[in-house]
């Protein structure tokens, strides 16, 4: 049995949607959401190092690109979309993506997405190893075998002021 780790991150602050004109898909990361893009990149990049051979998956929505963006500067490597990630998304396109991606990859989604598809993980079986946390630039750390999803570790925010 193979066991690999994958990472499925919630975006960073973004401006308050009530606030922002036109359309949501582009409402960009504050100031202190880009501090947290920062932060979550070198964590995941200090978890994954040079072993990195994974890819960068991430709703089309500007937020959750843009969370990403210091990661795939540090890896040397491409974002790619994934409608299914977006608001308004496809469960079960995540949950097989969640079965499917190669070994150190990393996801970023939405509020609406993460908790129902961690939800529908732990119903297949999924343990969570510590308190769920639903707050902006979480990090899930699903630890596979076989492509299952064994254990769930959470990764509170960044602590960035």
């Amino acid at each position: 049995m193979s066991a690999d780790t994958l990472y499925l991150v919630r975006h960073a602050k973004a401006g308050d949607r009530s606030k922002w004109e036109g359309d949501d898909r582009f409402r960009p990361l504050t100031k202190s959401g880009w501090r947290q893009s920062e932060a979550l990149a070198q964590r995941i990049h200090d978890a994954v190092g040079v072993r990195f051979a994974g890819r960068l998956v991430s709703s089309p929505f500007v937020r959750c690109r843009q969370t990403l963006e210091p990661l795939a500067n540090l890896l040397h490597t491409a974002i790619e979309d994934e409608p299914c990630l977006a608001e308004g998304y496809d469960r079960d396109g995540v949950l097989e993506l969640v079965h499917s991606l190669p070994h150190h990859s990393v996801m970023c989604s939405h509020g609406d997405v993460i908790p129902d598809v961690m939800a529908a993980l732990q119903r297949r079986g999924t343990e969570f190893a510590n308190e769920p946390d639903w707050r902006k630039a979480t990090v899930w750390v699903l630890d596979r075998t076989s492509g299952h999803v064994d254990w769930a570790t959470c990764w509170s925010p960044p602590d960035i002021d």
